[in-house]
């Protein structure tokens, strides 16, 4: 069935009365119509009654979206526009084919020995193809590659995967929980580190870890750029590889695997498929992210004399519009010597969207500038996050801004100030 047609109802449950117009991170930044909840929706009407053209400016037009859900949270209606508009970009790709770069992500993603061969040599060349080019330079022109125009930081890609790190099956003590660690692309190339801090977290919990070899990226970047093929593809390979292992519970421990595995997972696939649809939703009932996972099974800080440390805590998106926000802070708050600082509008978005920042770079940054602000105006050394996409983000915006702030995972505070058993 057309994507579109298959959302008909809940395109027809938005009255157009604009609320959305106030939480949307892109509107606000660029205050355009068609860029709102509200514009897209109507231009998604318009393509399913054939009076608008599935064109290359449809396709600019709904690219334009951060799907951090902040719309569908405020929608009294309960219109889920994220759904609405990755429908919108599927049908887009049905008709004209996705983009170069998302064909490369596709290839990339069901290619998962290609993608860590890649990163391997992006570990290995990268700073002598890149860093040392000039930005004045012509040469700069030969790596149109993402994440490499402007000032962008980026963080060197990790020598070693997280999954090259590690057994399978990390045993546990008799009676504790069998809990399958979900990875994330993020944590395996970029920030093993925060792999590293979770592994130490379950250790101390008792915990037997499972780190499935198979597992895949959660398909994500796939579907925001509406190569659905692609997204059912690694979701059917997650499915196979996390629910074999028979776990009390499936970690995630970045917020947008999460947002997967809760919502595009059985809404996207479950309803499409309805063969899959039950699996989806056990899949969905046993993930769950880590912080509210630590707290449920009693992570206790260290209660030795720790130095003061301040933090602030910035809210991620998908875990936010998932009512994840108590959970880490009060796991930070426990930790005896931390002091955690609100920072100013904590939930707002960072603005990288996983996609649109390589689209959209300029809107990008314009959205996330505001964080940045409210970062230096915490007064602290860190942030803390739970999800490596936006430390990505938060990275990139502080470096531009001159600030010294750091950025960390939420796992790797307290695995540095776990109880020692």
């Amino acid at each position: 069935m057309d994507p579109l047609k298959r959302l008909e109802n809940e395109l027809k449950n938005c009255v157009k009365c604009g609320a959305c117009r106030a939480h949307c991170p892109v509107f606000t930044a660029v205050g355009r119509e068609p860029v709102s909840a509200r514009g897209k929706i109507a231009l998604a009407r318009a393509a399913l009654s054939g009076q608008l053209s599935l064109d290359a400016r449809t396709r600019d037009v709904m690219s334009k979206c951060l799907l951090c859900g902040r719309c569908v949270e405020k929608c009294a209606n309960d219109v889920p526009t994220d759904l609405i508009i990755l429908a919108a970009r599927e049908a887009v790709a049905r008709k004209r084919g996705t983009t170069l770069f998302h064909r490369l992500v596709g290839f990339f993603l069901r290619n998962r020995a290609f993608l860590s061969g890649g990163a391997t040599l992006v570990s290995l060349f990268g700073p002598l193809l890149f860093r040392k080019v000039p930005a004045s330079s012509g040469l700069r022109l030969r790596f149109p590659l993402p994440f490499i125009g402007g000032q962008r930081h980026f963080p060197k890609i990790a020598a070693k995967p997280f999954l090259a790190r590690h057994p399978e099956i990390i045993p546990g003590e008799p009676g504790r929980p069998r809990i399958v660690y979900f990875v994330g692309c993020m944590t395996n190339f970029i920030y093993p580190e925060i792999g590293e801090a979770a592994v130490t977290l379950l250790k101390s919990l008792g915990c037997t870890i499972i780190i499935p070899k198979d597992q895949q990226c959660c398909g994500f970047p796939a579907l925001s750029g509406g190569d659905l093929d692609t997204f059912r593809e690694l979701a059917e390979r997650n499915l196979a590889a996390l629910e074999n292992q028979q776990p009390d519970y499936i970690m995630t421990a970045c917020a947008s695997c999460g947002g997967a595995f809760h919502r595009m997972y059985p809404l996207v696939i479950g309803e499409r498929f309805p063969d899959l649809a039950e699996r989806f939703h056990a899949l969905a009932e046993k993930a769950v992210d880590a912080s509210v996972l630590l707290q449920k099974l009693g992570l206790t800080p260290d209660q030795g004399a720790n130095p003061l440390q301040e933090i602030t805590y910035h809210d991620p998106c998908h875990l936010r519009s998932r009512g994840i926000v108590r959970q880490p802070r009060e796991l930070l708050r426990a930790v005896p010597g931390l002091n955690l600082v609100e920072m100013k509008n904590a939930d707002s978005c960072c603005g990288l969207g996983g996609t649109f920042t390589v689209h959209h770079y300029g809107t990008s940054m314009g959205i996330n500038a505001g964080k940045t602000a409210a970062i230096k105006s915490a007064g602290v050394p860190t942030v803390v996050t739970g999800c490596p996409g936006c430390m990505l983000q938060l990275s990139d915006g502080l470096h531009r801004a001159g600030s010294r702030v750091r950025v960390q995972h939420t796992l790797e505070i307290l695995a540095r100030n776990l109880s020692r058993r």
